[in-house]
Protein backbone atom coordinates (compact mmCIF):
# COMPACT_ATOMS: atom_id res chain seq x y z
CA UNK A 1 0.00 0.00 0.00
CA UNK A 2 1.21 3.65 -0.14
CA UNK A 3 2.81 5.48 2.61
CA UNK A 4 0.20 6.90 3.44
CA UNK A 5 -2.62 4.68 3.77
CA UNK A 6 -4.12 4.48 7.25
CA UNK A 7 -4.18 0.85 8.93
CA UNK A 8 -7.52 0.57 9.52
CA UNK A 9 -7.42 -0.12 5.53
CA UNK A 10 -6.45 -3.23 6.68
CA UNK A 11 -10.15 -4.45 8.73
CA UNK A 12 -12.24 -3.38 5.67
CA UNK A 13 -15.35 -4.90 4.74
CA UNK A 14 -15.88 -4.76 1.38
CA UNK A 15 -19.53 -5.80 -1.16
CA UNK A 16 -19.28 -5.88 -4.71
CA UNK A 17 -22.36 -5.04 -6.65
CA UNK A 18 -23.09 -5.07 -10.14
CA UNK A 19 -25.74 -2.73 -10.59
CA UNK A 20 -26.96 -4.95 -14.02
CA UNK A 21 -27.74 -7.93 -12.09
CA UNK A 22 -28.64 -6.99 -8.75
CA UNK A 23 -31.83 -6.41 -8.89
CA UNK A 24 -35.04 -7.33 -11.74
CA UNK A 25 -34.72 -3.21 -12.16
CA UNK A 26 -30.91 -3.65 -12.73
CA UNK A 27 -31.35 0.30 -11.53
CA UNK A 28 -29.26 3.09 -9.23
CA UNK A 29 -32.58 3.40 -7.69
CA UNK A 30 -32.52 -0.47 -6.69
CA UNK A 31 -29.02 -0.93 -5.20
CA UNK A 32 -29.73 2.60 -3.18
CA UNK A 33 -32.97 0.62 -1.69
CA UNK A 34 -30.93 -2.55 -0.43
CA UNK A 35 -28.21 -0.47 1.12
CA UNK A 36 -29.69 -0.75 4.71
CA UNK A 37 -29.31 -4.21 4.40
CA UNK A 38 -25.78 -4.17 3.11
CA UNK A 39 -24.80 -1.68 6.04
CA UNK A 40 -26.28 -4.27 8.44
CA UNK A 41 -24.23 -6.88 7.27
CA UNK A 42 -21.05 -4.34 8.68
CA UNK A 43 -20.33 -3.16 5.04
CA UNK A 44 -17.93 -0.58 4.68
CA UNK A 45 -17.12 -0.01 1.07
CA UNK A 46 -20.08 -0.82 -1.28
CA UNK A 47 -17.96 -1.01 -4.66
CA UNK A 48 -20.11 -0.24 -7.89
CA UNK A 49 -18.74 -2.17 -11.22
CA UNK A 50 -18.42 -0.25 -13.63
CA UNK A 51 -21.70 2.44 -14.10
CA UNK A 52 -20.29 3.85 -17.27
CA UNK A 53 -22.11 3.84 -20.72
CA UNK A 54 -21.48 0.62 -23.11
CA UNK A 55 -20.14 1.07 -26.46
CA UNK A 56 -21.92 -0.82 -29.43
CA UNK A 57 -19.36 -1.81 -32.11
CA UNK A 58 -18.09 -5.78 -31.26
CA UNK A 59 -20.73 -5.80 -28.48
CA UNK A 60 -20.29 -9.14 -26.27
CA UNK A 61 -23.54 -10.79 -25.59
CA UNK A 62 -26.95 -8.65 -26.08
CA UNK A 63 -26.24 -6.04 -23.58
CA UNK A 64 -22.11 -6.07 -23.39
CA UNK A 65 -19.52 -5.83 -20.96
CA UNK A 66 -19.63 -3.12 -18.50
CA UNK A 67 -15.21 -2.85 -18.99
CA UNK A 68 -16.06 -1.96 -22.39
CA UNK A 69 -16.63 1.58 -22.11
CA UNK A 70 -17.29 4.86 -24.58
CA UNK A 71 -17.32 7.24 -21.96
CA UNK A 72 -15.73 8.13 -18.71
CA UNK A 73 -17.79 10.81 -17.49
CA UNK A 74 -21.50 9.74 -17.81
CA UNK A 75 -23.32 7.15 -15.95
CA UNK A 76 -24.80 3.96 -18.54
CA UNK A 77 -28.45 5.12 -19.01
CA UNK A 78 -29.98 1.71 -18.34
CA UNK A 79 -29.22 2.09 -14.62
CA UNK A 80 -30.88 5.67 -14.47
CA UNK A 81 -29.33 9.30 -14.21
CA UNK A 82 -26.57 10.82 -12.63
CA UNK A 83 -29.26 12.09 -10.29
CA UNK A 84 -29.68 8.60 -9.64
CA UNK A 85 -26.27 7.89 -9.02
CA UNK A 86 -25.74 10.84 -6.65
CA UNK A 87 -28.74 9.90 -4.59
CA UNK A 88 -27.07 6.51 -4.10
CA UNK A 89 -24.06 7.91 -3.11
CA UNK A 90 -25.83 10.28 -0.44
CA UNK A 91 -28.01 7.83 0.99
CA UNK A 92 -24.69 5.63 1.36
CA UNK A 93 -23.24 8.01 3.57
CA UNK A 94 -26.35 8.80 5.52
CA UNK A 95 -25.88 5.08 6.32
CA UNK A 96 -21.98 4.88 6.99
CA UNK A 97 -20.67 3.87 3.94
CA UNK A 98 -18.31 4.50 1.10
CA UNK A 99 -18.66 4.05 -2.48
CA UNK A 100 -16.25 2.51 -4.55
CA UNK A 101 -16.39 3.04 -7.88
CA UNK A 102 -14.92 0.90 -11.16
CA UNK A 103 -11.91 2.63 -13.18
CA UNK A 104 -11.42 0.80 -16.36
CA UNK A 105 -8.44 2.75 -17.39
CA UNK A 106 -6.60 0.08 -20.09
CA UNK A 107 -9.06 0.25 -22.58
CA UNK A 108 -12.16 1.35 -23.90
CA UNK A 109 -15.13 0.49 -26.57
CA UNK A 110 -13.89 0.54 -30.05
CA UNK A 111 -17.11 3.38 -30.43
CA UNK A 112 -15.03 5.65 -28.15
CA UNK A 113 -15.30 9.07 -29.52
CA UNK A 114 -11.62 9.41 -28.60
CA UNK A 115 -10.97 6.52 -32.05
CA UNK A 116 -12.25 9.77 -34.42
CA UNK A 117 -10.26 12.68 -32.11
CA UNK A 118 -7.03 11.36 -30.48
CA UNK A 119 -6.28 7.91 -32.49
CA UNK A 120 -2.81 8.41 -31.28
CA UNK A 121 -4.06 7.67 -27.67
CA UNK A 122 -4.38 3.84 -28.84
CA UNK A 123 -2.51 1.01 -29.79
CA UNK A 124 -2.44 0.16 -33.47
CA UNK A 125 -1.62 -2.54 -35.32
CA UNK A 126 0.84 -2.02 -38.75
CA UNK A 127 -2.14 -0.38 -40.78
CA UNK A 128 -2.90 1.82 -38.35
CA UNK A 129 -6.02 0.30 -36.56
CA UNK A 130 -6.53 0.04 -33.31
CA UNK A 131 -5.89 -2.83 -31.18
CA UNK A 132 -6.38 -5.11 -28.08
CA UNK A 133 -3.76 -6.72 -26.57
CA UNK A 134 -5.18 -9.29 -25.19
CA UNK A 135 -7.17 -11.17 -27.84
CA UNK A 136 -9.73 -12.42 -25.62
CA UNK A 137 -10.58 -9.00 -24.92
CA UNK A 138 -11.94 -8.41 -28.32
CA UNK A 139 -14.70 -5.86 -27.14
CA UNK A 140 -12.32 -3.61 -26.19
CA UNK A 141 -8.98 -1.46 -27.50
CA UNK A 142 -5.88 -0.53 -25.56
CA UNK A 143 -5.20 2.75 -24.77
CA UNK A 144 -1.50 3.67 -24.87
CA UNK A 145 -0.37 5.65 -21.88
CA UNK A 146 2.03 8.04 -21.33
CA UNK A 147 0.65 11.09 -23.76
CA UNK A 148 0.40 14.28 -20.99
CA UNK A 149 -3.44 14.72 -22.88
CA UNK A 150 -4.45 11.53 -21.85
CA UNK A 151 -3.27 11.46 -18.48
CA UNK A 152 -4.77 14.98 -18.10
CA UNK A 153 -8.52 13.70 -19.64
CA UNK A 154 -8.39 10.65 -17.26
CA UNK A 155 -6.86 12.35 -13.83
CA UNK A 156 -9.94 14.89 -14.43
CA UNK A 157 -12.54 12.57 -15.25
CA UNK A 158 -11.64 10.75 -11.66
CA UNK A 159 -11.59 13.98 -10.15
CA UNK A 160 -15.74 14.95 -11.55
CA UNK A 161 -16.76 11.95 -9.47
CA UNK A 162 -15.27 12.74 -6.46
CA UNK A 163 -16.92 15.46 -6.79
CA UNK A 164 -20.07 13.92 -6.80
CA UNK A 165 -19.38 12.24 -3.54
CA UNK A 166 -17.49 8.68 -4.56
CA UNK A 167 -14.95 7.59 -2.11
CA UNK A 168 -12.87 5.25 -3.62
CA UNK A 169 -11.76 3.68 -7.11
CA UNK A 170 -11.22 0.03 -7.87
CA UNK A 171 -8.66 0.29 -10.66
CA UNK A 172 -9.21 -2.46 -13.40
CA UNK A 173 -6.11 -4.51 -14.52
CA UNK A 174 -3.93 -2.15 -12.75
CA UNK A 175 -0.68 -3.72 -13.17
CA UNK A 176 -0.53 -3.24 -16.56
CA UNK A 177 -0.90 0.47 -16.50
CA UNK A 178 2.40 2.27 -15.95
CA UNK A 179 2.49 3.14 -11.27
CA UNK A 180 3.48 6.81 -12.24
CA UNK A 181 0.27 7.24 -13.39
CA UNK A 182 -1.22 6.01 -10.66
CA UNK A 183 1.02 7.82 -8.50
CA UNK A 184 0.21 10.89 -10.22
CA UNK A 185 -3.91 10.32 -9.70
CA UNK A 186 -3.60 9.58 -6.02
CA UNK A 187 -1.48 12.94 -5.75
CA UNK A 188 -4.13 15.11 -7.09
CA UNK A 189 -7.42 13.20 -5.70
CA UNK A 190 -5.93 13.43 -2.52
CA UNK A 191 -5.58 17.13 -2.91
CA UNK A 192 -9.31 17.49 -3.80
CA UNK A 193 -10.30 14.86 -1.21
CA UNK A 194 -7.86 13.17 1.18
CA UNK A 195 -8.63 9.64 1.93
CA UNK A 196 -10.13 8.13 -0.80
CA UNK A 197 -9.43 4.64 -1.51
CA UNK A 198 -7.76 2.81 -3.93
CA UNK A 199 -7.87 -1.03 -4.76
CA UNK A 200 -5.63 -2.20 -7.47
CA UNK A 201 -6.67 -5.47 -8.96
CA UNK A 202 -3.23 -6.94 -9.75
CA UNK A 203 -3.36 -9.88 -11.95
CA UNK A 204 -1.56 -13.19 -12.06
CA UNK A 205 1.88 -13.76 -11.79
CA UNK A 206 1.81 -15.64 -15.02
CA UNK A 207 -0.38 -13.14 -16.80
CA UNK A 208 2.22 -10.32 -15.67
CA UNK A 209 5.31 -12.55 -17.30
CA UNK A 210 3.33 -13.43 -20.26
CA UNK A 211 3.05 -9.92 -21.05
CA UNK A 212 6.94 -9.18 -20.00
CA UNK A 213 7.89 -11.59 -22.47
CA UNK A 214 6.23 -9.83 -25.56
CA UNK A 215 7.35 -6.62 -24.33
CA UNK A 216 4.52 -5.20 -22.81
CA UNK A 217 3.83 -3.54 -19.66
CA UNK A 218 3.32 -5.35 -16.25
CA UNK A 219 4.54 -4.62 -12.70
CA UNK A 220 4.53 -6.56 -10.06
CA UNK A 221 2.79 -6.66 -6.87
CA UNK A 222 5.77 -5.10 -5.04
CA UNK A 223 5.95 -2.05 -7.67
CA UNK A 224 2.21 -1.26 -7.86
CA UNK A 225 1.78 -1.05 -4.04
CA UNK A 226 3.99 1.77 -4.35
CA UNK A 227 0.16 4.33 -5.39
CA UNK A 228 -2.05 1.81 -3.84
CA UNK A 229 -3.65 1.45 -0.83
CA UNK A 230 -4.50 -2.29 -1.28
CA UNK A 231 -4.53 -4.95 -3.96
CA UNK A 232 -5.66 -8.47 -5.00
CA UNK A 233 -4.06 -11.59 -3.66
CA UNK A 234 -3.99 -12.56 -7.44
CA UNK A 235 -0.09 -13.47 -7.24
CA UNK A 236 -1.18 -16.26 -5.35
CA UNK A 237 -4.51 -17.10 -6.55
CA UNK A 238 -3.86 -20.00 -8.58
CA UNK A 239 -2.07 -21.86 -5.45
CA UNK A 240 -5.22 -21.06 -3.55
CA UNK A 241 -7.15 -22.74 -6.56
CA UNK A 242 -5.46 -25.91 -6.16
CA UNK A 243 -5.56 -25.91 -2.12
CA UNK A 244 -8.92 -25.78 -2.49
CA UNK A 245 -9.35 -28.13 -5.00
CA UNK A 246 -7.01 -30.51 -3.26
CA UNK A 247 -4.14 -30.79 -5.41
CA UNK A 248 -1.36 -29.20 -3.54
CA UNK A 249 -0.92 -29.64 0.37
CA UNK A 250 -2.22 -26.83 2.69
CA UNK A 251 1.20 -26.02 4.17
CA UNK A 252 2.12 -24.97 0.49
CA UNK A 253 -0.69 -22.94 0.71
CA UNK A 254 0.30 -21.30 3.92
CA UNK A 255 3.55 -20.86 2.98
CA UNK A 256 2.49 -18.26 -0.17
CA UNK A 257 0.78 -16.46 2.51
CA UNK A 258 3.97 -16.08 4.40
CA UNK A 259 5.55 -15.75 1.18
CA UNK A 260 3.88 -12.43 0.56
CA UNK A 261 4.85 -11.12 4.29
CA UNK A 262 8.30 -11.69 3.01
CA UNK A 263 8.74 -10.12 -0.12
CA UNK A 264 6.53 -7.20 -0.31
CA UNK A 265 6.91 -3.99 1.56
CA UNK A 266 6.02 -4.33 4.91
CA UNK A 267 2.59 -1.78 4.76
CA UNK A 268 1.36 -4.11 1.76
CA UNK A 269 -2.24 -5.10 2.11
CA UNK A 270 -4.15 -7.93 0.52
CA UNK A 271 -7.79 -7.77 -0.38
CA UNK A 272 -9.02 -11.57 0.53
CA UNK A 273 -12.47 -13.28 -0.91
CA UNK A 274 -13.40 -16.68 -2.05
CA UNK A 275 -15.09 -15.45 -4.90
CA UNK A 276 -15.96 -11.90 -7.18
CA UNK A 277 -17.25 -11.48 -10.68
CA UNK A 278 -14.28 -13.15 -12.40
CA UNK A 279 -14.16 -16.29 -10.22
CA UNK A 280 -16.95 -19.03 -9.74
CA UNK A 281 -18.76 -18.71 -7.24
CA UNK A 282 -17.15 -20.62 -3.71
CA UNK A 283 -20.76 -22.46 -3.79
CA UNK A 284 -20.50 -24.23 -7.19
CA UNK A 285 -16.77 -24.29 -6.67
CA UNK A 286 -16.93 -26.35 -2.99
CA UNK A 287 -20.25 -28.02 -2.76
CA UNK A 288 -18.91 -28.91 0.99
CA UNK A 289 -21.36 -26.42 2.85
CA UNK A 290 -19.24 -27.17 5.60
CA UNK A 291 -15.90 -26.32 3.68
CA UNK A 292 -17.27 -23.48 1.89
CA UNK A 293 -17.92 -22.09 5.02
CA UNK A 294 -14.31 -22.88 6.45
CA UNK A 295 -12.50 -21.29 3.66
CA UNK A 296 -15.11 -18.43 3.73
CA UNK A 297 -14.13 -17.55 7.57
CA UNK A 298 -10.48 -18.37 7.09
CA UNK A 299 -10.43 -15.53 3.91
CA UNK A 300 -12.27 -12.98 6.56
CA UNK A 301 -9.87 -14.27 9.45
CA UNK A 302 -6.96 -13.44 7.39
CA UNK A 303 -5.14 -10.63 7.40
CA UNK A 304 -5.91 -8.11 4.85
CA UNK A 305 -9.24 -6.58 4.31
CA UNK A 306 -12.39 -8.90 3.13
CA UNK A 307 -14.51 -9.01 -0.19
CA UNK A 308 -18.25 -10.36 -0.49
CA UNK A 309 -19.48 -10.24 -4.04
CA UNK A 310 -23.87 -10.18 -4.05
CA UNK A 311 -25.05 -13.42 -4.34
CA UNK A 312 -22.67 -14.73 -1.81
CA UNK A 313 -25.25 -14.23 0.73
CA UNK A 314 -27.86 -16.28 -0.46
CA UNK A 315 -25.25 -19.13 -1.29
CA UNK A 316 -25.37 -18.18 -5.33
CA UNK A 317 -24.06 -20.58 -7.50
CA UNK A 318 -24.00 -19.09 -10.69
CA UNK A 319 -22.11 -16.18 -11.80
CA UNK A 320 -24.02 -13.73 -13.44
CA UNK A 321 -22.72 -13.12 -17.45
CA UNK A 322 -20.89 -9.62 -17.50
CA UNK A 323 -22.68 -9.68 -21.32
CA UNK A 324 -26.75 -10.48 -20.60
CA UNK A 325 -29.43 -9.41 -18.21
CA UNK A 326 -28.96 -12.07 -15.22
CA UNK A 327 -30.40 -10.90 -11.86
CA UNK A 328 -29.27 -12.38 -9.08
CA UNK A 329 -31.53 -15.36 -7.45
CA UNK A 330 -31.88 -13.92 -4.30
CA UNK A 331 -33.80 -17.13 -2.79
CA UNK A 332 -32.63 -16.21 0.71
CA UNK A 333 -30.45 -14.32 2.85
CA UNK A 334 -29.72 -17.62 4.59
CA UNK A 335 -25.87 -16.96 4.72
CA UNK A 336 -25.96 -13.43 5.85
CA UNK A 337 -25.65 -14.01 9.51
CA UNK A 338 -22.12 -15.73 9.11
CA UNK A 339 -21.19 -12.92 6.94
CA UNK A 340 -22.04 -10.75 9.66
CA UNK A 341 -20.08 -11.91 12.30
CA UNK A 342 -17.18 -12.04 9.80
CA UNK A 343 -17.36 -8.76 9.48
CA UNK A 344 -17.67 -8.13 12.59
CA UNK A 345 -14.60 -9.45 13.83
CA UNK A 346 -12.83 -7.04 11.31
CA UNK A 347 -13.47 -5.04 14.05
CA UNK A 348 -12.42 -6.96 16.77
CA UNK A 349 -9.62 -5.57 19.15
CA UNK A 350 -7.48 -8.68 18.62
CA UNK A 351 -7.75 -7.65 14.85
CA UNK A 352 -7.20 -3.95 15.09
CA UNK A 353 -4.30 -3.99 17.98
CA UNK A 354 -3.22 -7.05 17.37
CA UNK A 355 -0.34 -9.58 15.32
CA UNK A 356 -1.35 -12.06 12.81
CA UNK A 357 0.04 -15.41 12.93
CA UNK A 358 -0.43 -18.56 11.30
CA UNK A 359 0.40 -21.10 12.85
CA UNK A 360 -0.55 -24.75 10.98
CA UNK A 361 -2.03 -26.78 8.39
CA UNK A 362 -2.89 -30.24 9.35
CA UNK A 363 -5.26 -31.36 10.27
CA UNK A 364 -7.32 -28.06 9.87
CA UNK A 365 -5.83 -24.25 9.24
CA UNK A 366 -5.03 -22.68 12.34
CA UNK A 367 -4.06 -19.07 12.94
CA UNK A 368 -4.49 -16.38 15.87
CA UNK A 369 -4.65 -12.73 16.30
CA UNK A 370 -3.22 -11.83 19.45
CA UNK A 371 -3.10 -8.58 21.47
CA UNK A 372 -1.84 -7.83 24.89
CA UNK A 373 -5.57 -7.63 25.79
CA UNK A 374 -6.57 -11.69 24.50
CA UNK A 375 -7.17 -12.86 21.25
CA UNK A 376 -9.02 -14.74 18.65
CA UNK A 377 -7.71 -18.59 17.50
CA UNK A 378 -9.28 -20.06 14.58
CA UNK A 379 -9.52 -23.50 13.44
CA UNK A 380 -10.56 -23.59 9.87
CA UNK A 381 -11.27 -27.64 8.61
CA UNK A 382 -11.15 -26.72 5.08
CA UNK A 383 -10.34 -30.06 4.31
CA UNK A 384 -13.42 -31.95 5.81
CA UNK A 385 -11.13 -33.64 8.23
CA UNK A 386 -12.80 -35.95 10.96
CA UNK A 387 -11.25 -36.17 14.48
CA UNK A 388 -9.54 -33.76 16.58
CA UNK A 389 -6.70 -31.34 16.90
CA UNK A 390 -4.01 -29.96 19.57
CA UNK A 391 -4.68 -26.88 20.25
CA UNK A 392 -2.17 -24.24 22.61
CA UNK A 393 -4.94 -23.03 25.03
CA UNK A 394 -5.29 -24.09 28.75
CA UNK A 395 -7.86 -26.48 28.95
CA UNK A 396 -11.62 -24.94 29.25
CA UNK A 397 -14.50 -23.87 27.31
CA UNK A 398 -14.49 -21.30 25.06
CA UNK A 399 -16.43 -19.03 23.65
CA UNK A 400 -17.11 -19.32 19.62
CA UNK A 401 -17.47 -15.83 17.80
CA UNK A 402 -18.91 -17.66 15.07
CA UNK A 403 -21.89 -19.62 16.91
CA UNK A 404 -21.70 -18.29 20.65
CA UNK A 405 -21.59 -21.77 21.52
CA UNK A 406 -18.82 -22.85 24.20
CA UNK A 407 -16.58 -25.01 22.99
CA UNK A 408 -14.73 -27.50 25.07
CA UNK A 409 -10.91 -28.04 24.94
CA UNK A 410 -9.73 -30.82 27.40
CA UNK A 411 -5.97 -32.47 27.77
CA UNK A 412 -5.13 -29.90 25.14
CA UNK A 413 -7.23 -31.05 22.61
CA UNK A 414 -10.45 -29.82 20.73
CA UNK A 415 -12.89 -31.92 18.52
CA UNK A 416 -12.69 -30.32 14.66
CA UNK A 417 -14.97 -27.95 13.63
CA UNK A 418 -17.51 -29.10 10.41
CA UNK A 419 -16.80 -25.75 9.93
CA UNK A 420 -14.90 -23.49 11.88
CA UNK A 421 -14.05 -22.13 15.22
CA UNK A 422 -12.84 -19.14 16.07
CA UNK A 423 -12.66 -18.93 20.16
CA UNK A 424 -12.02 -16.00 22.11
CA UNK A 425 -9.28 -15.87 24.90
CA UNK A 426 -7.38 -13.69 27.27
CA UNK A 427 -4.01 -15.09 28.57
CA UNK A 428 -1.36 -14.66 25.72
CA UNK A 429 0.02 -17.74 23.97
CA UNK A 430 3.14 -19.07 22.68
CA UNK A 431 2.56 -18.25 18.98
CA UNK A 432 5.08 -19.87 16.60
CA UNK A 433 4.15 -19.85 13.09
CA UNK A 434 3.83 -23.15 11.37
CA UNK A 435 7.09 -24.84 9.04
CA UNK A 436 7.09 -23.20 5.67
CA UNK A 437 8.30 -24.86 2.22
CA UNK A 438 8.40 -21.82 0.97
CA UNK A 439 10.08 -19.99 3.69
CA UNK A 440 12.30 -23.26 5.00
CA UNK A 441 15.44 -22.29 6.70
CA UNK A 442 17.53 -21.71 9.97
CA UNK A 443 19.14 -18.44 10.35
CA UNK A 444 21.08 -19.02 13.04
CA UNK A 445 23.48 -15.81 13.09
CA UNK A 446 27.04 -15.76 13.41
CA UNK A 447 29.96 -13.12 12.90
CA UNK A 448 29.32 -10.10 10.15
Amino acid sequence: MATDTPPSVRQLVLYEVYVRNHSLAGTFSAVEADLPRIRAMGIDVVWLMPIHPIGRVRRKGTRGSPYAIVDYTQVNPEYGSRADFVRLVERAHALGLKVMIDVVYNHTAPDSPWVRDHPDWYHRDASGQPITTVPAWSDIIDLRPGDPALTRTLVDALKGWVKLGVDGFRCDVASIIPVDFWRQARREIAALKPGVIWLAESVHASFVEHRRRHGLTAYGDGEIHAAFDLSYDYDIWSLWEAAVDGALPLDHYLGALRLQDAIYPAHTVKMRCVENHDQPRIAARVPDRARRLAWTAFAAFNKGAFLIYAGQESEATRTPSLFELEPIAWRDYGLQPFLTRLAGLKKDPAQTQGQFTLLGAQPALTACWQSAAGGLFGVFNVAGAAGSIAIPLPDGDYLDALTEDHVPIRQGQMALPAGAHILRYEAPITATPGRSPLLDYAWQGGDA
